[in-house]
């Protein structure tokens, strides 16, 4: 399976401006700039999009990972904050609430540890990666 998604950019890095796209058509043509990335201008940056496929991305794992353990969540509730320092993204962090009927935190936090772990983009990223989970 392969996945795609275009970026154009035109002018300089700090006056210019760009538009991203997905395969799926979810973006298309939507607006960044250096204002939308390091202030608090209009549109997306790279790094929201990254903690959106972050969240996404840990969220289904650990679907999975609670159906191996026999148990199916009511709602998996996931935010994700990139930070970037300098040029560099330097963590992020990932904040779990969960509704899982007759699971147990023991068991919980295992799942939720398993999906921190093993999520593809977990894995993709050569960061520091935290996760605060709360079980409602």
């Amino acid at each position: 399976m392969k996945r795609s998604a275009t970026a154009v950019w035109n002018g300089t890095g700090k006056d210019g401006n760009g538009v991203v796209s997905t395969q799926s058509s979810v973006l298309s043509k939507t607006q960044y700039s250096y204002k939308s990335r390091f202030e608090n201008g209009t549109g997306t940056n790279p790094e929201e999009l990254i903690a959106a496929a972050h969240a996404g991305c840990f969220s289904m794992k650990l679907a999975f990972s609670l159906n191996e353990a026999g148990f199916t969540a009511d709602e998996i509730d996931t935010g994700c904050t990139i930070t970037l320092e300098g040029m560099s993204i330097t963590s992020s962090h990932l904040v779990l609430k969960a509704k899982v009927p007759g699971i147990d935190k023991a068991k919980f936090d295992a799942a939720a540890a398993d999906a921190k772990a093993n999520c593809p983009i977990s894995k993709l990223l050569n960061t520091t990666i935290t996760l605060d989970a709360t079980l409602l």
